[in-house]
């Protein structure tokens, strides 16, 4: 394998080589970034105020805001729709107690009440003559007698 010539700093010099001078043209993108940030903040000072023209000309404004609406008196709460649960909370020193149930004492009704139709017998349908059955039982009869198999539709197999 040939040797690599060996070159002196001196014969490496090329004078017609220079550096790349279009590359990127730095006082443009100073001026760009210049425009940039002064557009920002007149942009900021322009938002800020129209929003505290906004809230002067709410403020000076008299009557009920825009957004609320009335109740009539003949508006009645349905009882079997979801409501929002108030927690207890505090008025000066006492406690005051919630107008109706919270998300805990709700939850453990929810619970009691699975938990006598999952582990209990009872009825579904008295006229019919439908009862459910705890659900350990359920699993013993299915395990005992076997899964119903229903024949297929049209008759084949």
């Amino acid at each position: 394998m040939p040797e690599h010539p060996h070159y002196e700093q001196e014969d490496i010099f090329n004078p017609e080589t220079h550096h790349e001078e279009s590359d990127v043209n730095v006082r443009a993108l100073i001026w760009f970034f210049v425009i940039f940030i002064i557009g920002s903040i007149v942009t900021y000072i322009a938002i800020y105020g129209l929003y505290r023209g906004l809230v002067s000309i709410e403020s000076n404004r008299e009557g009920p805001p825009l957004t609320a609406m009335p109740r009539s008196s003949e508006i009645t709460i349905p009882q079997n729709e979801p409501r929002l649960q108030p927690f207890p909370r505090k008025a000066g020193e006492t406690l005051l107690p919630p107008f109706a149930t919270t998300p805990v004492t709700d939850m453990v009704q929810m619970r009691r009440e699975e938990d006598k139709i999952l582990n209990h017998y009872g009825w579904v349908d008295r006229e019919k003559g439908v009862v459910h059955i705890p659900i350990e039982t359920a699993k013993r009869l299915v395990i005992q007698r076997g899964l119903a198999v229903q024949a297929p539709p049209g008759g084949q197999q």
